[in-house]
Formats: C-alpha cells, sequence, structure tokens
C-alpha cells in the first residue's frame, strides 16, 4: 500500500475536562489532537484525531466508562506526565517531536512494558494512522483473533482484514477469516496489551520490520481515520483476558447441546437425486444405526440453490425439489434427536427473486463512480464458480430488516441456529457508498459526510450480519440463547454470535495441528466456542490414521463438527467425510465421540465460566505456569503439539503418520507441584516439569490426555441427553441424570496431606443470559492411607436444580483405594469396576 507518512510536531498541552492529558499540535500543516486518559487501574485509553482523521465511526466495542478504582498520582512538568494507577506508572513525553508513552508494572522486569518508537510514535500516514513501537523481542506476542500458525506472532507481519480463504495453508495464508486488532504481549512478570477499536482495514508488523536507525520496531496502521486504541496492563494472561472482556464483552452463552458432535458436509444438500432432505434423513438414520451420538446438522446453501438454471445459491429460499416440505423435514429431523443449523450468506446474485427489490429499497451498496448499485463478482455454484450480484449493505435501514425478516422466518418454520457464512465482506472498492440509516447505528456530524466502506470499514457488515441475525432469533424465542455461528468476525461480532470456527481448512497432518495454534490465539481474543472441521474441509479424504487422530483431537475442544466440501472429484457437489467411512477404525471413532458426549458437563462448565469470567477452556501450555521457564522456549509458544483443557486435562496430539508414541512437556506450577496421570496405559503418574514420551498407537491407546494431579471432572452419560431446560422431547432422549466425578488424587502410597477441591458449574443448558439460572457444585478429597475422603456440597440457591440425584465417584485406572465419605450424612455404595478397570463408589446425596 502506498506510504504517506507526516509527523505533527511542536506539542503543547491544551485544556481537557475529564480527561488526564491532552495535547495539540501546533504544526500549522498537521492539526492533530492527542489524549492520555485512565479508565482502571491497568487500563489507558489514548487517542491520535483530526479533523480529516475523525475517531472511528463505529468502534468496534462501547465507550468504556471511566472508573479508576485506585488512587491517581500525577505529576507533571512542561512537557511530561507521570500517572501512577495503584501498581501500573505510564508516562507521556512530548518534549521533541511526537508524543511517547512508556508503560511500566512494579515488580515486572527489563524495562517498560510499552515504549513508543522516538520521532515516529503517532503518525499520520495518508488517510489513515501508524503507530510505532519498541518491539520487545525475545517474548511471547499472542492475539489477533485469528492468524497463521504458530501461536507466536513475533517476528511476522499480518493484514488486518478478511477474506475468504477456501484451502489455506495454515503456517502461510494472511489474511483469514477474522479482523481483530488486540495484540498481546506476555513475558514470565507481566502482560500488556494494546487494542484499536477500527472496523478499517490495515497491518500489524510485529517485529518482522527493522531498520538500523530506528532499531527494532513494531508497527500498527490503519488504512482509514484516527486512532482509538486502549492499553491493558496485567500480570498474566488471565488478567489481560479478562479485562479485555470487560471493554469488548464476555463470551455469550452457548446452546449445552451445542458440545456435543455437529456433522455437515455440502455433498447431502446438494443431493437432487434422491433429494438432499431424503438424503439428511438417512444420514441422521445412520448415526442410530452406528451408535454414533450426533446433536445436529450444519445445513450448507444447497437447500438454497435454483431449481432451474442458472442453478445459483439464493438466500432465504427453499429448493422445493431438495426439500418439498420445509417445516414437515424439520420436524422428522428433531424427531431423529437432530437441530439444524442453516448456512446463511450476506450477499445477493443478480438472479436471485428479491434482488430488484433490495436494488430499489437501497439495501446494497451504491458505486461511487456509476452512481448505481455497486456490482460484485460472488460464489454463486461450485467450486470457484461465480456470478454478479451485490453485497447486502447492513447500515442500510432496508438491507438490515430484510436480513431480520429472512432469519426471522427461517426460525419460525423450525430451524434451530443460523450459520453467517462468507461473511468477510471481500468488497473491491473501498469507494462504495453506504446507507448509513439503520436505526441502531449512531452517526456522529463529523462522520455524516464520509459514506465510504473503507472509511466506516467493511467489517462493520460482519458485526452487524451478526446483530441481525441474532436480533430475528431472540425475538422469535426470547426466554432462549440464541445460537449464531459466524465464521468472519470482529471484536463486536462477538457480542451476538457465540460460536466461531476456522473456516475452510485443508485435509493434512500440518493442518490438524497448527489449528492448534489458532485456537489459542482465538481464545485470547475471545473467540472461546471455536473449533475446526475435523477431517479437513478441502482437499484428499483423509487416511484412517488421520481421520481418527483428528477425532481424538477434536474430543478435547470446545467445538466438535465433521464438515467438508471436498472438490477434487465433484465440483459441484464435493465428498463427504463420514464418521464410519472406515469400517476398521469405526468403533474407535464411537468411542471417541461418546468419550466427548461423557465428558459434556466438564466442557459445558468451562463454558459457563468462558461466559461469566472469560477465561479460555482451551488454554496455551503456559497458563498459570509462568514461573516455570520452559512454558517460554520456541516449542512450547509456538503451541502447535499441546494445550491444556481447563485446569485438569493436559492435551497432546500426534502429528505425523505411523508414529506410536508422543513427547508431552508437563509444566510445573512450584516445587510443591503433584504431578500428572497418565489418563492411557499404562496410566502411570508423572513428575511436573520434565518431557515425557507417552504412549500413543494410533489403534489403541490414542492421543496423550494427561490429569493434573489433585483434579477432577464431571461427567455424565455417554450419549445425547435432554437438557433439563428443554419442554419438548420428540426425540426420546433420556434425560441428564446421572452425574459423576472423575478424580485424580496423588499415588497410591502416598503421604499427600492437602485437600483438593474442584468447582463445577451447571444450568439448564437453554434459558437466556438475562434468566439463567446457574449452580454450582463443589468434590473435596483427601488421601488417608488407602482410603480417599471425599466431601460432596451443591449450592442450589439460583433456583436451578439438578435433575441427578447421587453422584458417582470415579478413580483412576488400577486406583485399588476406598472411596469414603467425610459426612456422616452421606452413605458411599460400591458400584463395582467399569471396563476401563476404575472403581466407582456411589454418593447418595
Amino acid at each position: 500500500m502506498p506510504q504517506q507518512e507526516r509527523l505533527p510536531s511542536s506539542w503543547a498541552e491544551a485544556s481537557s475536562p475529564g480527561k488526564l492529558l491532552q495535547l495539540d499540535s501546533t504544526d500549522p500543516q498537521i492539526s492533530f489532537h492527542f489524549t492520555f486518559d485512565a479508565l482502571r487501574a491497568n487500563v489507558f485509553r489514548t487517542t491520535f484525531t483530526s479533523k480529516s482523521h475523525p475517531l472511528p465511526p463505529h468502534p468496534s466495542v462501547p465507550p468504556l466508562e471511566k472508573h479508576v478504582e485506585a488512587h491517581i498520582n500525577v505529576s507533571s512538568t512542561s512537557t511530561t506526565k507521570e500517572i501512577k494507577v495503584g501498581p501500573v506508572t505510564a508516562t507521556v513525553d512530548w518534549t521533541e517531536s511526537s508524543p511517547l508513552i512508556s508503560v511500566f508494572l512494579d515488580g515486572s522486569h527489563n524495562g517498560p512494558l510499552h515504549e513508543d518508537l522516538p520521532h515516529r510514535s503517532y503518525v499520520v500516514d495518508g488517510e489513515g494512522i501508524a503507530h510505532y513501537s519498541r518491539y520487545n523481542k525475545d517474548t511471547l506476542y499472542v492475539g489477533l483473533g485469528e492468524k497463521a500458525a504458530p501461536m507466536n506472532l513475533a517476528g511476522r507481519r499480518f493484514e488486518l482484514s478478511a477474506t475468504d480463504s477456501f484451502g489455506y495453508d495454515i503456517y502461510r495464508t494472511d489474511p483469514l477469516y477474522k479482523n481483530i486488532p488486540l495484540l498481546i504481549n506476555a513475558t514470565p512478570s507481566a502482560c500488556l496489551a494494546t487494542f484499536s477499536t477500527s472496523h478499517s482495514r490495515g497491518s500489524y508488523s510485529i517485529g518482522a520490520e527493522m531498520d538500523g536507525m530506528w532499531g527494532r520496531y513494531k508497527v500498527y496502521r490503519q488504512d482509514y481515520g484516527g486512532l482509538e486504541e486502549y492499553i491493558i496492563v496485567g500480570k498474566t494472561l488471565r488478567d489481560v483476558v479478562k479485562t479485555y472482556a470487560d471493554l469488548a464483552g464476555y463470551p455469550l452463552l452457548v446452546p449445552r447441546w451445542a458440545f456435543g458432535y455437529l456433522s455437515g458436509g455440502m455433498k447431502y444438500s446438494m443431493l437432487d437425486d434422491p433429494p438432499a432432505s431424503e438424503a439428511l434423513l438417512e444420514l441422521a438414520r445412520k448415526m442410530k444405526e452406528h451408535d454414533i451420538p450426533c446433536s445436529a446438522y450444519q445445513m450448507s446453501s444447497g437447500y438454497t440453490v435454483a431449481e432451474q438454471p442458472p442453478k445459483t445459491r439464493n438466500v432465504f429460499t427453499w429448493n422445493r425439489h431438495r426439500f418439498s416440505d420445509p417445516e414437515g423435514f424439520i420436524k422428522e429431523y428433531h424427531k431423529l434427536g437432530m437441530r439444524l443449523i442453516a448456512n446463511v450468506k450476506p450477499y445477493l446474485i443478480g438472479t436471485h427473486p428479491e434482488y430488484e427489490k433490495l436494488k430499489a429499497a437501497n439495501a446494497l451498496f451504491t458505486d461511487p463512480h456509476t452512481k448505481k448499485t455497486a456490482v460484485a463478482r460472488l460464489w454463486s455454484a461450485g467450486g470457484g464458480e461465480s456470478a454478479e450480484g451485490g453485497h447486502i449493505d447492513f447500515t442500510s435501514a432496508a438491507g438490515f430488516r430484510w436480513w431480520y425478516d429472512g432469519v426471522k422466518r427461517l426460525r419460525e418454520q423450525g430451524i434451530d441456529c443460523i450459520w453467517n457464512d462468507n461473511n468477510e465482506y471481500i468488497v473491491t472498492d473501498d469507494g462504495w457508498i453506504c446507507a448509513l440509516d439503520q436505526p441502531s447505528l449512531k452517526v456522529r456530524e463529523d462522520v455524516k459526510g464520509r459514506p465510504q466502506i473503507g472509511f466506516w470499514g467493511r467489517s462493520l457488515h460482519t458485526e452487524l450480519h451478526g446483530k441481525a441475525s441474532h436480533d430475528a432469533l431472540v425475538d422469535v424465542a426470547p426466554d432462549e440463547r440464541p445460537f449464531v455461528l459466524t465464521r468472519s468476525a470482529t471484536a463486536g461480532t462477538m457480542r451476538y454470535a457465540c460460536s466461531s470456527w476456522s473456516g475452510d481448512n485443508t485435509t493434512s497432518w500440518a493442518s490438524m495441528k497448527g489449528a492448534n495454534a489458532l485456537a489459542l490465539n482465538a481464545g485470547m481474543s475471545l473467540l472461546q466456542c471455536y473449533g475446526h472441521d475435523i477431517g479437513g474441509f478441502e482437499g484428499p479424504q483423509p487416511s484412517p490414521e488421520l481421520l481418527l487422530r483428528w477425532v481424538q483431537l477434536g474430543t478435547y475442544s470446545q467445538r466438535f463438527a465433521i464438515n467438508c466440501f471436498k472438490t477434487i472429484n465433484e465440483n459441484n457437489i464435493g465428498d463427504v467425510i463420514e464418521p464410519w467411512m472406515y469400517p476398521e477404525i469405526t468403533h474407535l471413532v464411537r468411542k471417541a465421540i461418546k468419550r466427548r458426549y461423557a465428558m459434556i458437563p466438564y466442557i459445558y462448565s468451562l463454558m459457563l465460566e468462558s461466559h461469566q469470567t472469560a477465561l479460555p477452556p482451551q488454554r496455551w501450555t503456559g497458563w498459570g505456569y509462568e514461573q516455570d521457564p520452559e512454558v517460554w522456549t520456541g516449542p512450547m509458544t509456538e503451541g502447535e503439539t499441546q494445550y491444556w483443557l481447563g485446569d485438569a486435562l493436559l492435551i497432546g496430539g500426534v502429528y505425523e503418520p505411523g508414529a506410536t508414541q508422543a513427547r508431552v512437556y508437563l509444566p510445573k506450577a512450584s516445587d510443591n507441584d503433584d504431578g500428572y496421570i497418565n489418563l492411557k496405559a499404562p496410566y502411570q503418574y508423572l513428575e511436573a516439569g520434565q518431557w515425557a514420551t507417552i504412549d500413543a498407537e494410533w489403534h489403541g491407546a490414542g492421543i496423550p490426555v494427561l490429569a493434573k494431579v489433585g483434579t477432577a471432572i464431571p461427567v455424565g452419560r455417554d450419549v445425547q441427553v435432554l437438557s433439563p431446560g428443554e419442554k419438548e422431547n420428540v426425540a426420546n432422549l433420556p434425560l441428564d441424570d446421572y452425574r459423576a466425578v472423575e478424580i485424580f488424587p496423588p499415588r497410591q502410597g502416598s503421604h499427600s496431606t492437602k485437600r483438593y477441591e474442584t468447582i463445577w458449574y451447571e444450568d439448564d443448558g437453554v434459558s437466556a443470559a438475562a434468566k439463567n439460572k446457574v449452580s454450582r457444585y463443589s468434590i473435596v478429597y483427601s488421601v488417608e492411607g488407602a482410603e480417599i475422603r471425599v466431601k460432596f456440597s451443591r449450592d442450589e440457591t439460583s433456583g436451578y436444580v439438578a435433575p441427578w440425584k447421587s453422584l458417582v465417584v470415579v478413580l483412576p485406572p488400577g486406583d485399588a483405594r476406598k472411596v469414603v465419605s467425610a459426612q456422616d450424612v452421606v452413605q458411599v455404595g460400591v458400584l463395582g469396576t467399569d471396563e476401563e478397570g476404575r472403581k466407582r463408589f456411589e454418593l447418595n446425596c
């Protein structure tokens, strides 16, 4: 892109009611304003604006109310200001040509956490700006929503934009689908994040550029408008991510059923013979025949394909040959225990039956060159096939309403969830004109004369697309939490969409491995109900070994979906991955999926914590283990081979064919660390702070899964169950009335005197956030010789009462100890040993 940097100079302090500092440039040719303020004890806000470069017209997050809890100490000279808020000290120095911010945290090492680049900190760059700061070499950089592996973003440059990355290279392709300009720099002693609220395109160079004079730096470039940037300081990643959630919004509640297996595949909804509806019903029946639980089907856009040529995809229409009776089909699908997630795309091909109506209503963009509706080339039929049409302008009242009505109609027909797909807004001209008359869009006076999509940011439409789908679902079923799945996302999108995934990945061992890194950065960017298309969306079919490894790995993630469009043999229909496609491993695929269902109480509790505290369920190995130096080394910061699922489970993987073992690093919290249990044969105890070689035969033990000693996980039935809040049971599902807790005590013969406690959360799985009631359950255990003393408590004062009335305690395989109650009123029954050699005891609680 062109570089047109100009540096405003000669700054002077100005009156700034309500702000700690405002500086005005006295340069008559570049009249800019700079502000700096403290909003929280660990949050600062900076702006760099002018009349030509105003604040973002629709920031991706709402303004953060100023509420500094700690006392602020301010000291000043004529050209400096030092602000100390609790343990954080920020200085602003405008002695020379541009303001310089430095941020320190008491107790952190190696100088400031953030330091602007002298003589070049805040510059005008054409119609946008650039912010230069020092690059902290040999530290960990994470965030940016979703970027190519590895997890550590240091030393690389990224485009801040979004595109349709069909069949992308997980290590090279940039951009992918998300535009979230949140960059976190983590060190063992402190973390600092910077976040821009703009929807504009731009770039982030994180030490990828350097200069002999300027040294090592990082630079955020924004194509349009002025800068609004938040600086967040914390001791740990957990501190920073939670504070970022205070700003951007906490992850939404997700329906409990959505943590089961989600099936998909373009092929089924593209079939004419047999009609797609019959093929999909047969798919649901096969799930039952193979005893593979499945909670929903992601219905690809084939249901919208026109019956007559040109056979293009027409959003909010039904192909009446493939689906002669949509409402009847949906009811039959529900009777088979599967929900439907309908794919919808925010554009219309020119042959869409309502294209002319939307043109006349100004629901599409306007081309400033022709003064007519802007025309784009859009995906229309098979892989790579296209036709002319138009994107919906979600700043248009007519466009927003048309979309809202379309989603509302689908929901009323029985569709359960909406899949906002192809919503990257790949627009070829930043000059396209937006309507800006959507009532919820507040248009400030200073931006009314600038309706261009580039200035407002094409990603704004991704956010409003999410809002339109969300609002329609809420209005149809106000007592239920809405489920919007989105492919593209901004920071604001996730206030409306509860789930996302890594898009159209490819089938390869490398793709499976690199996906872990994407998930970890996504989680730290608040994309926390996130996953991947297991087996690969595009490319060849996975081998039996690769498919099984991927299913086993996907079992331990928030979102478990198998979806594909493999165009190698059939461009329009594509091939499909089915769990039973390789009979020699079907029993192992079934076993992994059933284990997934059994673990839903644990995964769901993690997601309730995500909603309440922004704690990502899937976490970097060093999360909570910052004092272990090994987690800061290359293999760990790459984030590709292992991760935490909650506090209890450390998940490894196998990422090459034929491997029968895997190396896993076992992080150490302190010298008092109790270590780990290998949950696969030979079930050994392992000390923390070491690399361990774990047996991982692909048709035997499977991938490495280790439990942290002293933790526990709640588990349920290994089949699909009825969530307590569901009012109907047309599929005759079993009730969720069984709960067990798998505990991981110190090894037999241990003289540990510790008491270990695990807390988990449950609710009815359905209710909207405003009416949701969350209850708290706790198990405490300790070792006394050959006995494990257990105390269970349930806090249901919220009003939610779990349907299970007893609790089963499960010991690790081979553990011969006895479970006894630490409560006189609780009786313990012996249930015997299960098929994995685990002793079980029942608490009558």
